[in-house]
């Protein structure tokens, strides 16, 4: 798994900080500012825990005298009842930074389980799981990382670090192959995908030589008949399927030999994992 952190991380958090407490935690301000707390985290249900990095952020902004003791770690499933972490320092700041702390564990794991359940599904059958864009604004990088975690693969991060051609850019080149050649002359060392409805638009996507194409809603039996294609070329293409493609349906797409399959659902349809903090105050 690569588990190097987003360069935004701690971006993300001080806008989660800056958002929930604004001038200052009125409600915590209720308790001694010389009061010691110790904060017990446990999830309420079977997940694939991630988001630490976060958590250690959120609480090192606020205090650096929190001390946070993780119990499992990113990538690790976990289950119900499980003990993840436990934090001591002072309480105002554990008060404070608990519901930014637990939005991230929440999402993160949600995202990353579900990843792990697209991976899991296609088990065997050398196809690998890719995420797409379709992203919770402004947690792009820490979803993204969030599906390694599960064992999935990142697609392109954004517009500038991969080309990919759909229908509109089509139209507007007037054709796959203008647009593939056009890509070759903006940014040569870049991948160039191009996004394909048919069998015949696979066939132009051969001739224009582009890296990749994404099968876009094929049958079962298109997608075979594209693999068989695609493996008699001196230069086979990376095939990618993608569309209304779902737990249900993903090995039955991956059985018949595509590369990738591209699942939107994992980062636009996530649910957060149930979580709960206790904490104990002393003096």
């Amino acid at each position: 798994m690569n588990t190097s952190l987003p360069p935004d991380l701690i971006a993300t958090v001080t806008a989660s900080l800056a958002e929930d407490v604004g001038p200052g935690d009125l409600t915590a301000g209720l308790v001694p500012a010389a009061a010691r707390g110790h904060a017990r985290v446990i999830t309420r249900e079977a997940a694939v825990l991630c988001g630490a990095p976060w958590v250690d952020a959120v609480f090192a902004t606020l205090d650096p005298a929190v001390t946070v003791r993780w119990h499992a770690r990113d990538g690790d499933a976990v289950a119900p009842g499980q003990l993840l972490f436990e934090a001591e320092g002072p309480a105002r700041a554990l008060l404070t930074g608990e519901r930014s702390a637990l939005n991230f564990l929440q999402l993160l794991s949600g995202t990353a389980t579900v990843a792990r359940r697209y991976v899991e599904a296609i088990a065997g059958t050398g196809c690998r799981i890719l995420d797409t864009r379709k992203t919770l604004p402004g947690l792009r990088n820490a979803q993204k990382y969030a599906v390694r975690c599960g064992g999935g693969t990142n697609h392109r991060i954004g517009l500038y670090d991969g080309i990919l051609i759909k229908e509109n850019h089509i139209a507007a080149a007037g054709s796959i192959g203008a647009a593939v050649a056009a890509a070759r002359a903006l940014a040569p060392a870049t991948r160039v995908e191009v996004e394909v409805e048919t069998l015949d638009e696979l066939d132009e996507a051969f001739a224009a030589e582009a890296d990749m194409a994404l099968l876009d809603e094929f049958s079962l039996a298109d997608l075979a008949l594209a693999v068989a294609r695609n493996r008699n070329r001196s230069r086979p293409l990376a095939l990618e399927a993608s569309g209304g493609i779902d737990l249900g349906s993903i090995r039955a797409v991956a059985a018949t030999g595509v590369d990738f399959i591209s699942v939107g659902a994992i980062t636009k349809h996530v649910r957060a994992i149930d979580l709960s903090m206790r904490l104990s105050v002393g003096s």
